[in-house]
C-alpha cells in the first residue's frame, strides 16, 4: 500500500512540474511554488526532482535544489524502513 502510494504521488509531482515548465512557456498559469513543496513533501519529491532535471526547471533555483534532494533522501529512507 505505501508503494502504491508512493508511485501516485510521484507521478502527480512529475505531471505538476511538467505542466509548470509548459505553463511558463506559454504564459499560462502557473502553479505556486508552495504548492509543488507540498506535494514533495507529500513524497512526490523523486520524480518532481527528476523531472526538474531532464526538463531544465527550476534548475537555476537554489531552494528546489537544496530542499528536493533532502526530501528524497528522507522518504527513501521512510520506505526502506516500511519495507524492513
Amino acid at each position: 500500500m505505501t508503494l502504491i502510494y508512493y508511485l501516485i504521488i510521484n507521478v502527480i509531482a512529475c505531471f505538476l512540474t511538467i505542466y509548470d515548465k509548459l505553463a511558463s512557456k506559454h504564459h499560462l498559469h502557473r502553479i505556486r511554488e508552495t504548492s509543488l513543496f507540498f506535494v514533495a513533501s507529500l513524497g512526490g519529491a523523486l520524480l518532481m526532482y527528476a523531472s526538474m532535471l531532464m526538463i531544465h526547471h527550476k534548475t537555476r533555483k537554489k531552494k528546489f535544489m537544496i530542499i528536493l534532494p533532502l526530501l528524497v533522501i528522507i522518504h527513501s529512507s521512510i520506505v526502506v524502513y516500511l519495507l524492513i
